[in-house]
């Protein structure tokens, strides 16, 4: 979210509260190093690798992937650590329409008021399940197109897209995490009747060392 990711946390952490946010940013934290820990045991050269958001390879994508990192991306920081021991950055997404629902987001953090931000929500609410179908289907094309025979890529995908159902069916897939669980863990954070014992067994999944992997 870059300039946004500021205004974003705060919100956040006003909704949720300030412990329990500040817990939720260690287990997300704790996510990404169980995840980079399982990516330093294989050898990577010649992996393709897609990133949600990513609308660029190249010369183009490297900047993202650096500027991303500069940020504080532990995401971003593992692509890196990918790159340089010799995967291959892919073009991912649309940037059409990455624009498209970047800009919703912008309008709902930048509302000055709460009415503003209750009308850019609903606004941006009437197109979200479209544009996010219209990008599923553009990023298994994309791996489709570009991910050959043999070839093994990594795809980084927030948990609310829908891309294994469209992939090919002689694409195998191994989920590093299971994102049914993933989801699970983000109603539950945002539930404010949550069960506490289920939250804590799945915060203790999320950052679980990664296993039983097809590679």
């Amino acid at each position: 979210m870059g300039s946004l990711a500021s205004v974003l946390d705060q919100r956040a952490a006003a909704g949720l509260g300030q412990e329990l946010w500040k817990g939720h940013k260690e287990i997300v934290s704790s996510f990404w190093d169980s995840i980079g820990q399982f990516f330093s045991c294989l050898d990577v050269n010649g992996f393709k690798v897609y990133q949600d958001g990513l609308v660029a390879d190249g010369t183009d994508g490297l900047r993202i992937v650096k500027e991303s990192i500069e940020q504080g991306s532990k995401n971003y920081e593992i692509i890196g650590k990918l790159l340089a021991r010799g995967a291959v950055l892919v073009k991912t997404e649309d940037p059409a329409l990455v624009k498209q629902e970047h800009t919703y987001i912008v309008k709902m953090a930048r509302s000055k008021s709460l009415k503003e931000r209750e009308t850019a929500a609903l606004r941006y609410k009437l197109v979200q399940s479209k544009l996010l179908r219209q990008r599923d289907d553009f990023i298994a094309r994309k791996i489709k197109e570009t991910l050959g025979e043999g070839e093994t890529g990594i795809l980084f995908i927030g948990a609310y897209h829908d891309i294994l159902s469209k992939l090919p069916k002689d694409i195998q897939v191994s989920q590093v995490k299971d994102v049914a669980k993933v989801r699970e863990y983000h109603k539950t954070l945002a539930n404010p009747k949550r069960d506490g014992q289920r939250f804590h067994q799945l915060a203790e999944y999320l950052i679980s060392p990664v296993t039983n992997l097809l590679f």
